[in-house]
Formats: C-alpha cells, sequence, structure tokens
C-alpha cells in the first residue's frame, strides 16, 4: 500500500468517527518540490489562508507566497524578504502598544527550528508526503476525543495555546506531541472555516496511525458512554435512584 493510499484510509476513518465537516489537513516541510502538484493561483492576505484553500487540492507554496503574513513566515521559519522583516516589526510593535504581544511574550511564540524551501498543504487523504503536522477544525465534543486519544498515546495532555494560530504548526514539529489552538483573531479574520465554535487540533503526522487507532476506539466509547448517561440521566429524573448496576443492567437490555 502506497503512502498516499494509506493516508486515504486513515482520513476517511478519521472524518467518519469525528464527523469532521471538513476532512483532515496535511502539511509538510521540504527542500523538493514534489512532481505533479502546483502552486498556489491566488495571492492570500495570511499563510493559514492555505489550510482552508486546500481542503480539496494540494498546494506546493514558497515563502512568497506568504508575502502578506510576516508572522507565519516568521513562526515557520521561512525566508524572510526585507518587506517582510519591516512589516514584522511594525506588527510587533502596534501588538505591543496594544498589550497584545509584550517584549516577554515574544520567547513563548513557537517558531520552527529548521528551515525549508516548501511548504506543502492539502487533504491527508491525497497528500504524496509524510506531513509532518496533520490539522483539524473541530468543535469541543470533537476535541474532546481528540484530547482522550493525545492523552493515552503521549501520557500527557496537550496545551491550549491562542495567538498567533500559525504558532500550532511549529509547535507541533518541534515538540513532536499534539496541541490545540483556539486560533487568533487574524486566523479568524482570514478564515470562513474558522468560526466562532470552531478550533484547530493538530498531531505529528508521523504518528499519525497511532492517534487514528485511539481517536477511532475513543469516539466508539464516547458514543456508547453518551447513550449510558442520557439513560441514566432519564431514569433519575424521573424519580428513580438506581445504581450504577442496575443502570448497567438497563443499558445492555437496551
Amino acid at each position: 500500500m502506497s503512502i498516499q493510499q494509506s493516508h486515504a484510509q486513515i482520513s476517511e476513518k478519521l472524518t467518519e468517527a469525528l464527523s469532521l465537516n471538513q476532512a483532515p489537513l496535511a502539511i509538510s516541510f521540504t527542500d523538493d518540490f514534489p512532481a505533479g502538484l502546483s502552486a498556489p493561483s491566488t495571492h492570500v492576505a495570511a499563510g493559514c489562508r492555505f489550510w482552508q484553500d486546500a481542503a480539496t487540492t494540494t498546494l506546493v507554496t514558497v515563502a512568497e507566497d506568504h508575502n502578506s503574513c510576516a508572522i507565519g513566515v516568521h513562526t515557520h521559519n521561512l525566508e524572510p524578504t526585507p518587506a517582510q522583516q519591516i512589516d514584522l516589526m511594525d506588527a510587533l510593535k502596534v501588538f505591543g502598544d496594544l498589550g497584545y504581544v509584550r517584549p516577554e511574550d515574544l520567547p513563548q511564540i513557537p517558531v520552527l527550528a529548521s528551515r525549508s524551501k516548501y511548504v506543502v498543504y492539502g487533504p491527508l487523504a491525497e497528500t504524496p508526503l509524510q506531513p509532518d503536522v496533520v490539522l483539524f477544525f473541530v468543535n469541543s465534543n470533537q476535541t474532546l476525543v481528540l484530547s482522550e486519544a493525545v492523552q493515552q498515546v503521549e501520557a500527557g495532555n496537550p496545551p491550549a495555546m491562542g495567538r498567533p494560530a500559525c504558532a500550532v504548526v511549529p509547535q507541533v514539529i518541534n515538540t513532536g506531541r499534539a496541541a490545540l489552538s483556539l486560533g487568533c483573531c487574524g486566523a479568524r479574520a482570514y478564515l470562513d472555516v474558522l468560526t466562532d465554535d470552531v478550533a484547530l487540533f493538530a498531531v505529528p503526522g508521523a504518528r499519525i496511525e497511532a492517534y487514528a487507532e485511539r481517536i477511532i476506539a475513543l469516539s466508539k466509547a464516547n458514543q456508547e458512554l453518551s447513550r449510558f448517561h442520557v439513560m441514566r440521566r432519564r431514569d433519575i429524573d424521573r424519580g428513580s435512584s438506581p445504581s450504577i448496576q442496575q443502570s448497567l443492567e438497563a443499558f445492555m437490555a437496551s
């Protein structure tokens, strides 16, 4: 089975298990332009916009494609132009004046440790590369399952991150561990899909099989346990006082 076929199966299973509105996205960093793929055809206001535009097609981007996003160029350690460096300093000044990003906050913002020539975005099901990051657009119920799966795979709980949303990518790559991002006001302005009830969840692509196995198992467990709790609440709301054993027996008989 090819990498692409394997990823297609994993994507299908994850989309079904989590009831995703958007299939998982693969993000890969490489120094070689993948054969058969194309560059973006439109200019974007921010690099995170590729997360939305690449939902149905795989795109190969270079630093120039991120020209309007000095923050994304910084967090992804892309080769900046002099104009981007000026934009970055200007943005940081505004952020500092607003108290949004203080000088002491800067070291806490993840920046990719290595530099690559290309960033490839596309559906997990179609990527010909081993993804460095698999990104999910999720609601709170889906985040619940993902967080439980990460706890089992990593023996730890994922961090919840704020601004900038793009920093979730270097966070996952640098640490080799999953992370939840609540996005940022910029990403929420540039991405139509990032509505108020949606967040981002990213896992290391190299271990996607392990995460998928636990995500699928925990999704099924949560569905069954939810039915159990709904039945137990119904019985208690009706005035009964069943023991756990009695509730389990009623659940198994249903």
